[in-house]
């Protein structure tokens, strides 16, 4: 089985509000791209990926004018993908869902959000004091985590999360000291909800269940000048300690291991004032120790780094035109 995350940079702007794909002229939200030229290109990519089920990162908008799953479903019918049943679970405001897109052949999944006093629902609050101030604050996502049922067609029953974690620039700031401060603050929030889901992980592997955390946690080792006041990133206070209470992801297992060099990447942005390329290793599929032994097989599709899309012309174009995230897909016997 083959299941994948894809962070797709506003996907939301290529439908209108009935679903329908708008393949027309237009620039797409995405910088210097029709909205004809990345939804072809969007369909390249996912016809090629053939995945029984896609973690969408940055699905199409849900609120009471707009249904992401139903364009999700009609992007999949127009380029006929098997992946073709969509599911969100909590909606936000960001015009940005989480959604699972999946072949109803191979496996069905439901929502199945969990409560509880150490790991309330996603959609609610956590209480946690961010500056050791013996004062609760109050979190919450903007971005609410997907948690999923997953039953194969073969009978194995397994969790999905699927993770969005986002810190917010500093807007607002006006002086490097504010910049710094706020920049800071979001920071805390955003490992305060690491914790937070790192909590429902624990509940999900102390029952014994296998369970897959996949999507865009926005951080990694070494990724900003921030981490060294915390100690640990959220994609380690996600993943947890090496055993049985771990997660693990080869991708992030060795950049964590080797702080300097070069590490895998499933991002790349463009820096204007610098005029040149960041990439960062920002996507993740992490499974628990029971799924490292189904003989699981991590990729990174990168247009640059993975051989098989760099000879491909037209695939390595498509995911330079699709998004400024990468697909990260994880083949496994299930």
């Amino acid at each position: 089985m083959r299941l994948a995350t894809y962070n797709v940079e506003w996907f939301d702007a290529l439908f209108d509000d009935t679903g329908a794909l708008l393949l027309d002229d237009h620039r797409s939200a995405r910088h210097g791209v029709t909205r004809a030229a990345q939804a072809e290109a969007l369909g390249h990519v996912f016809q090629t990926l053939d995945a029984d089920a896609v973690m969408v990162i940055e699905a199409p908008d849900s609120h009471r004018a707009r249904d992401g799953a139903r364009a999700l479903e009609a992007f999949a019918a127009h380029y006929g993908l098997r992946a073709r049943t969509a599911l969100i679970g909590f909606t936000n405001t960001t015009q940005q869902e989480i959604a699972l897109l999946c072949d109803p052949d191979v496996l069905s999944a439901v929502h199945a959000p969990r409560d509880s006093k150490r790991a309330p629902r996603f959609d609610g609050t956590f209480e946690i004091d961010l500056d050791i101030d013996a004062q609760a604050d109050l979190v919450q996502f903007s971005k609410p985590p997907l948690e999923l049922a997953v039953e194969t067609a073969s009978g194995q029953r397994l969790n999905l999360i699927g993770a969005h974690l986002k810190s917010k620039a500093p807007h607002g700031a006006k002086t490097p000291d504010a910049v710094m401060r706020i920049s800071i603050a979001n920071r805390r929030k955003q490992l305060a909800q690491a914790i937070w889901l790192r909590r429902r992980i624990e509940e999900v592997l102390g029952q014994g269940a296998p369970l897959i955390v996949m999507g865009d946690l926005n951080d990694g080792p070494g990724l900003d000048q921030y981490e060294h006041l915390f100690g640990r990133s959220s994609v380690e206070i996600v993943m947890g300690a090496d055993g049985t209470a771990g997660l693990y992801d080869p991708h992030a297992r060795q950049a964590l291991v080797r702080r300097l060099g070069a590490h895998p990447s499933t991002a790349r942005f463009y820096l204007r004032e610098e005029k040149r390329y960041l990439q960062a290793l920002l996507d993740y599929i992490m499974v628990s120790p029971d799924l490292r032994t189904r003989a699981p097989a991590w990729r990174i599709w990168h247009p640059f780094d993975d051989p098989e899309c760099w000879e491909t012309p037209s695939l390595r174009h498509a995911l330079l035109t699709a998004s400024d995230h990468f697909p990260v897909t994880l083949d496994i016997d299930l």
